[in-house]
């Protein structure tokens, strides 16, 4: 059985239809690959001295259409996509242009970013930009389990040559590798090693989307330190102080531990365990102090720490050292003047923090949770990101004289390194008045003790009273 609609509602269901889908073409950038974009020519660096893959491009444009270009796209392969943790592109003048992810139908595989120029380039004209990007977990070591006199040996699969939407006249690619020790690289001619580089190229007139596979086996034996995750606790008080602590859950994500583990070895020979990692560095805000590094034992007394005139620097040692696969779990704690970090005007605040601080060199964060905990009475909160957070619902936090709760702001963020340590702003109104309301609950609460005090010594709770006998 059908059911006929008249043809008023089915005029209205199409309208609906027609807003619903224009809704959602209009929240998605959507772009075309402009034929009239040239690549003259690609510098490309590909670093992987450490445990990240970073990648620097120089990329020289060319406007070969009839009108003045305001932007180009970048694009980036599916093969990496899921690697990529930043990405950003500087102009000639080192000033950072802005970038929006977007898309471009028929390459769904494909991830693209829309680069907007600061100045138009014009017809005929070419500009120079740089592109630098990080890629995490790039690197697989192989094998994947080595005994402790082993060096460590991983693999790097990529793209020999620069993935572009757009025709490249010629590019070169370097790829830094900063030892000797290399078992087997991809050889297409033109190519040479030198010392710790492979060179690449040059290679003429490779066109849009050309994939090749770039395969370097080699060693590598500097600290592959992931953050598991880190929960980063920011307390604001108005009377001068912002505490801040860090919980970290770090792993050693190299090739794991194959046999026993000497001590004995491990302490006599300083080449064991040459892939390990005894200790670390981490660097705070020159204004840091009450530093505190603990685990669940206790204190860890095993580090040191030296102050600089811009940071001071923690050599935090475990209390063990970390082979692959091996996890350690501890907290750091310190305290920074709030005059720094916090501005205000009248009732109006401003708190310019880091999202993260620097853990470790080269570090790779797997998960970022950062709480800010205000003052009691706060309100009005807006947060501003340097780059896309996921921002949880708030929550309050109860602590001593606290009556309605103190304000938490939660956001977290996954694949971080640290191109990520940047300053986020919070915002929020605070009437000054509430800044006496802790005093005036102290004062309150030893008014009422004491009153409870005299009234208690004053007042006679015996049940009969003693009889005097006068004398005769």
């Amino acid at each position: 059985m059908s059911i006929e609609l008249p043809a008023k509602s089915k005029m209205r269901i199409f309208v609906v239809f027609l807003l619903f889908i224009s809704a959602i073409c209009g929240s998605t950038n959507v772009d075309t690959i402009s034929g009239e974009v040239k690549i003259k020519n690609v510098d490309r660096i590909i670093d992987c001295s450490s445990q990240l893959v970073k990648t620097t491009s120089k990329i020289t444009l060319e406007n070969t259409g009839k009108a003045p270009l305001k932007n180009f796209l970048l694009a980036v392969e599916s093969s990496v996509k899921d690697n990529l943790s930043f990405l950003g592109v500087k102009d000639s003048n080192n000033k950072d242009l802005r970038l929006s992810e977007t898309v471009v139908k028929g390459y769904g595989d494909v991830r693209f970013y829309r680069v907007d120029l600061k100045d138009p380039l014009n017809v005929g004209s070419t500009a120079v930009v740089v592109a630098e990007a990080v890629l995490t977990k790039a690197l697989q070591p192989y094998p994947t389990a080595i005994t402790q006199q082993e060096d460590q040996l991983v693999k790097f699969i990529g793209n020999l040559y620069f993935f572009s939407p757009y025709h490249v006249t010629s590019q070169k690619t370097n790829v830094i590798l900063n030892t000797k020790t290399i078992e087997s690289f991809t050889k297409v001619k033109p190519f040479s090693q030198l010392d710790g580089t492979l060179v690449y190229g040059a290679y003429a007139n490779i066109g849009p989307f050309t994939e090749k596979e770039l395969s370097v086996h080699f060693k590598n034996n500097s600290p592959f330190l992931t953050v598991s995750r880190i929960e980063r606790l920011i307390e604001v008080s108005h009377w001068g102080n912002i505490a801040i602590e860090e919980k970290i859950e770090i792993e050693h994500t190299g090739a794991k531990l194959k046999g026993p583990f000497s001590r004995y070895d491990y302490q006599q020979d300083h080449h064991s365990g040459p892939a390990s990692v005894r200790s670390y560095k981490t660097f705070l805000p020159a204004s840091a102090a009450d530093v505190y590094y603990r685990d669940t034992n206790g204190n860890i007394s095993t580090s040191n720490m030296k102050v600089k005139k811009d940071s001071v620097e923690l050599d935090l040692r475990p209390r063990y050292p970390l082979f692959g696969g091996w996890k350690t779990h501890y907290t750091l704690g310190y305290n920074v003047p709030s005059y720094e970090y916090l501005y205000h005007s009248g009732n109006e605040y401003l708190l310019k923090m880091r999202v993260i601080d620097h853990v470790v060199d080269d570090m790779q964060v797997d998960e970022l949770v950062t709480k800010v905990i205000l003052p009691e009475g706060a309100h009005s909160i807006k947060a501003n990101f340097p780059y896309p957070l996921t921002r949880l619902p708030d929550t309050l936090h109860y602590t001593y004289l606290d009556t309605q709760g103190r304000p938490v702001i939660t956001f977290t963020k996954r694949n971080v390194v640290e191109n990520h340590i940047q300053d986020f702003q919070l915002r929020y109104t605070f009437p000054t008045i509430f800044m006496l309301r802790e005093p005036l609950l102290v004062v309150a609460s030893l008014y009422t003790l004491f009153l409870c005090v005299i009234i208690y010594v004053r007042l006679d709770f015996s049940i009969h009273k003693e009889a005097h006998v006068k004398a005769n």
